[in-house]
C-alpha cells in the first residue's frame, strides 16, 4: 500500500470512529438512546442508561479516541514516538476488537445497533486490517 493510501485509510478509520465516540459521549451525557446500546439488554429510565453504564460509555469514548490517535499515527497523519511495529500490532488488535464488536452489534435488539453500528464496526475492522497489512 502506498503512503498516500495508508494516510487515506487512516483518515477514513479515524473519521468513522467519530460516530461511536459521539454516540458514547451522548449516552454518557444522558441521551435517551439506551435501548440502542449494550445489546438493548440494559434496563433504562426514560431511555437513559443507569449511571454505571453511562460511566462505561464515557470510558468507551476515551478508548476509541486513543484508538483513533494510534490509527492516525499508523497512517503517518500525526507524528509518532511509538515503535512502528507496536503500532502495526495494535492495528491487528483493533481489527480483532472491532470484529468481535461487530458480532455483538449484529446480535443487538435495536436496529440502530444491529445495522448501523454493525456496519460501522465491520468497516472499521476492514480498515484496521488494511492498516495492519500496509
Amino acid at each position: 500500500m502506498t503512503p498516500t493510501s495508508m494516510t487515506n485509510v487512516a483518515i477514513a478509520a479515524s473519521a468513522l470512529l467519530l460516530v461511536p465516540i459521539a454516540f458514547q459521549l451522548m449516552l454518557a451525557a444522558g441521551a435517551p438512546w439506551g435501548r440502542a446500546a449494550y445489546g438493548g439488554r440494559v434496563p433504562t429510565t426514560d431511555g437513559q442508561l443507569p449511571l454505571r453504564h453511562r460511566y462505561a460509555s464515557l470510558a468507551t469514548a476515551a478508548v476509541l479516541l486513543v484508538i483513533g490517535w494510534i490509527v492516525l499515527q499508523r497512517g503517518e497523519v500525526v507524528a509518532s514516538s511509538l515503535n512502528p511495529t507496536a503500532v502495526r500490532v495494535a492495528c491487528w488488535g483493533f481489527a480483532a476488537l472491532f470484529a468481535v464488536n461487530t458480532v455483538g452489534n449484529l446480535a443487538g435488539r435495536h436496529p440502530v445497533e444491529r445495522w448501523g453500528m454493525g456496519a460501522l464496526t465491520s468497516c472499521l475492522t476492514l480498515l484496521c486490517v488494511l492498516l495492519a497489512l500496509g
